[in-house]
């Protein structure tokens, strides 16, 4: 496939998530009686427009956002159905529901790719290899459960392997019987066993046929594995191991799907792959749009609680136009960090 089909995928995978976002809202929106004036996808010029009901429907030019326009919801409204008029705990699923219909569709990608797959290995020791010093009493055992190591929160039996690298002392969480037992201090070794390709543990693990719930069951659990990811990706941010400069935005997903596709072995490698990846994009806007960060979800979620202790404690309602205000000025100063994440694709676009 050539540079213009993963142009038009990533188009299309940026409509499919705008538009079972801003779905989430709407549908969340219409379950609590609010009413929507418009539900658009995409920015700038309406191409497309139909009224139906109290709701407007657009299909506007550019594919990098969309919104869910609720009456009274960046202002005053005498309106019964504005959404300024509803309760706390109704604008919390209005305004969650976006990132949760994200996550979702998520687990649903994640479900398709994991789905061509034979089958799934756990973190549980089914055996050991013949020789294997780890098994004993006061070590590792038949039906241990690996729950973390040296900290890190273990799901799959690939993790095992990969927190243990190379060897030497870890401490080890492990489920035996239901109880949580610990081995601090534990050494372990990579060693050649009979009849094996290069160093192991001498660990087998528990394996799993494929269904419909190991499906839905392992792909929660690799979604849990993206959220994990995201929140290390912030905290390098926030620490400065990482800088703005290393953040993408659309033009670097476009380039990154591109590499996914080409890098693959066949067309349909490429699709399983390019979907997997998909899943990824769509878990992390789940966590993104979540952050307390004013004109995102997170943002507002954030404002709606503390407004709603401010009126608790002064008895009356706070000023509207002053959350929109501060949204308002969040979006500004995100459409700037979006103009520079984009520029800075373009630019190492131009170097590559």
């Amino acid at each position: 496939m050539n540079t213009a089909i993963y142009i038009l995928i990533a188009v299309v995978m940026f409509g499919v998530l705008i538009g079972i976002h801003e779905f989430g809202h709407f549908t969340a929106a219409k379950a609590c009686g609010v009413k929507v004036n418009e539900f658009a996808i995409g920015m700038g010029p309406a191409l497309l427009k139909k009224q139906k009901g109290e709701t407007l429907y657009s299909l506007r030019a550019l594919p990098i956002g969309g919104y869910c326009a609720m009456e009274g919801e960046d202002g005053d409204s005498q309106d019964p159905k504005a959404y300024l008029n509803k309760n706390v705990g109704q604008k919390l699923i209005i305004l969650a529901a976006g990132s949760f219909m994200n996550y979702l569709l998520g687990v649903i990608l994640l479900m398709i790719v994991f789905s061509q797959s034979a089958g799934f290995t756990y973190p549980v020791i089914a055996s050991f290899m013949a020789g294997c010093p780890y098994e004993s009493a006061d070590g590792l055992q038949v039906g241990d459960r690996f729950v973390r190591i040296d900290g890190t929160d273990i799901r799959f039996a690939g993790q095992v392997t990969d927190t243990l690298g190379d060897g030497g002392t870890h401490n080890i969480v492990l489920k035996r019987d239901g109880k949580l037992v610990t081995l601090s201090g534990y050494d372990m070794e990579r060693q050649q066993y009979a009849g094996q390709d290069g160093l192991r543990y001498g660990l087998y693990f528990a394996h799993e046929n494929n269904n419909l719930w190991t499906d839905f069951k392992y792909s929660v659990s690799w979604s849990g594995e993206f959220v994990r990811m995201v929140w290390q990706g912030l905290t390098q941010l926030v620490t400065g191991a990482v800088g703005i400069k290393d953040m993408s935005g659309p033009v670097g997903i476009v380039s990154m799907i591109t590499d996914v596709g080409e890098s693959s072995a066949t067309r349909a490698d490429a699709a399983l792959n390019i979907l997997y990846f998909c899943a990824f994009i769509a878990v992390n806007l789940s966590v993104m749009n979540m952050l307390p960060i004013p004109a995102l979800d997170g943002g507002r979620v954030f404002l709606l609680l503390v407004t709603a202790v401010i009126e608790k404690l002064i008895r009356r309602r706070v000023n509207p136009r002053i959350e929109a205000y501060i949204n308002g000025g969040g979006m500004v100063l995100l459409l700037g960090l979006m103009a520079f994440v984009m520029y800075n694709d373009i630019a190492k676009l131009i170097v590559k």
